[in-house]
């Protein structure tokens, strides 16, 4: 093998390791989502604080995947090249905040738990893992870098929105009803925003799938529905 075969393998390697860390600090996202998930349903503290903790692994992998990003750069990639480290740099970073929203619901179940059970966390509940659904199969396409099946999640996120809504709705509704519920239907309310923006990480990694694949080329437009900010009840 002459010296620049060798050269590019090695940059191949590279690359193909740097996705294995994206693909690992990915189903570490998700993992955390789901566990997230569970502790409210459970209302289990101490889990609660275990989903907290290892958000500093999912932040340890993002400046991994940052530090080889740096590396790989400085060998001074091809075009291409350089569309697939750009795109790997956004995903981590949106993956990252996956992992803090996962851990922010998770400190919000314990604030949740010094109140009586409410029958909302099944709308809650549905809503998280309609997001965690999003999330798997957004990266299931990067890593098959496969356009369509990124646009039908940025296309599915409009679903995402409109429970997102009509949650966001009901516990208004409850909470003008019933001024006790005001307090943990306000722990509620904060932890679906951060579910609807779980489907806006997913949808931003879905454009740069796009972006990985098709480059510049405009994405078909898309809908959204997240009519909280104008809801009057």
């Amino acid at each position: 093998m002459n010296e620049h075969n060798h050269i590019v393998k090695s940059y191949d390697q590279e690359q193909a390791a740097l996705l294995d860390e994206l693909i690992r600090m990915g189903q570490m996202s998700v993992a955390q989502l789901d566990a997230a998930l569970d502790v409210v349903e459970r209302r289990d503290d101490k889990a609660a604080e275990r989903v907290i903790g290892n958000d500093e692994a999912i932040d340890a992998m993002e400046q991994q995947v940052n530090h080889d990003v740096i590396r790989l750069i400085r060998r001074g990639p091809m075009a291409t090249d350089l569309r697939v480290i750009l795109a790997a740099l956004r995903v981590a970073s949106d993956i990252e905040r996956i992992g803090d929203l996962a851990a922010n619901i998770a400190k919000r179940s314990m604030a949740l738990n010094l109140s009586p059970p409410l029958p909302h966390t099944r709308g809650l509940d549905a809503l998280g893992r309609m997001a965690a659904r999003q999330v798997r199969e957004v990266l299931d396409a990067y890593v098959q870098r496969d356009g369509d099946a990124a646009l039908r999640v940025r296309a599915n996120d409009a679903e995402l929105d409109t429970l997102y809504t009509g949650l966001f709705r009901e516990l208004l509704t409850y909470m003008m009803e019933d001024a006790r519920a005001i307090t943990p239907c306000t722990h509620l309310l904060f932890m679906a925003k951060n579910l609807e923006r779980i489907g806006d990480h997913a949808t931003n990694i879905a454009e740069n799938v796009w972006f990985l694949i098709h480059g510049e080329e405009l994405m078909p437009p898309r809908d959204k529905r997240d009519e909280s900010s104008t809801t009057v009840v």
